[in-house]
């Protein structure tokens, strides 16, 4: 029997100039992150499985998530985020690391998804987080770095939309985590799934009316003052992870060709206490290469 040349199904191989156009992509999240002052790091793709059962939320856990036992009877997973493992490597050094901290890295990452446009069961993800600033500043400074990264790409600002909202309103509208999980597939289900699937779930027609607080009403004034003005208030913005504490956002593609989610992030202040250590107030967003590719391309933006 002849083997075949298929690649594993979700994943790429990358040819020299398919490896160009990735190592742009890398060189423009390494440029911009190290330009805001941010130190990469790295970790291995194996992580105990244990580790996302506990914050990363049912969907990846359940359904997306490569996991297998080793020879020592260890569940152990290829990470499906990166999030959990800068947790853990932040709670090791606890006590000894001096705050704040501006961190990123550029991991591979695994979900077991079915492949479509935008996203396959493999990609690699910019990840960027800013730890021990409680204030407002640290929303503002993520957003404007994400901001910085999409302008690095050549994105107008007509381009692409900020999209923000605070899991503190949505935690106070709906008294069910699985009604805001089911908002978070929205997007994934045409709107007869959705709101048959709301009313079997509330007991009544789906409805959002959210006004914004103090805080994301100064977050979008502030980034207003420093030039950043393609944002909006989204009551429907959730983030489907677990961990999110506070301000969440995703950066949308305006495009009619592609007009989808692209990233997106938000404050995460109790990843650590699953480790038993003192909390570390965080914001932080990560941004995966095959949305933006496909971003560069609809707007036929040059890959340089």
């Amino acid at each position: 029997m002849k083997l075949s040349t298929e690649s594993y199904k979700g994943v790429r191989d990358f040819y020299p100039e398919d490896m160009a156009v990735q190592n742009y992509i890398f060189n423009v999240w390494r440029k911009v992150s190290e330009k805001f002052g941010y130190m990469e790091y790295s970790a291995s793709l194996l992580e105990p499985a244990e580790l996302y059962r506990e914050k990363s939320g049912e969907e990846i856990v359940n359904e997306q998530m490569f996991t297998f036992t080793d020879k020592g009877g260890r569940e152990v997973a290829l990470r499906p985020e990166m999030t959990p493992t800068l947790a853990r490597m932040i709670a090791a050094q606890r006590k000894s690391l001096k705050f704040p901290l501006r961190w990123f890295s550029m991991p591979n990452l695994f979900r077991y998804e079915r492949p479509q446009r935008g996203r396959k069961r493999e990609h690699w993800q910019l990840n960027c987080d800013l730890m021990g600033i409680a204030g407002m500043e640290a929303e503002i400074e993520i957003i404007s770095l994400a901001y910085a990264v999409m302008k690095e790409f050549g994105a107008k600002d007509e381009d692409f939309e900020i999209r923000i909202n605070d899991r503190v309103l949505l935690n106070e509208k709906f008294d069910s985590k699985e009604l805001i999980k089911l908002l978070d597939r929205k997007n994934k289900m045409s709107a007869e799934e959705f709101e048959k699937a709301w009313q079997e779930l509330a007991g009544k027609p789906f409805d959002v009316a959210i006004t914004a607080n103090d805080t994301i009403t100064s977050i979008l004034t502030t980034l207003k003052e420093r030039g950043i003005s393609n944002t909006v208030f989204e009551p429907t913005i959730t983030r489907g992870f677990d961990y999110y504490t506070g301000m969440v956002f995703e950066i949308f593609d305006t495009s009619p060709e592609n007009n989808r989610s692209l990233f997106g992030g938000g404050r995460y202040d109790n990843l650590l206490e699953i480790f038993g250590v003192e909390p570390v107030p965080t914001v932080g967003f990560g941004m995966g290469d095959i949305t933006i590719r496909d971003f560069l391309e609809t707007h036929n933006l040059p890959i340089k």
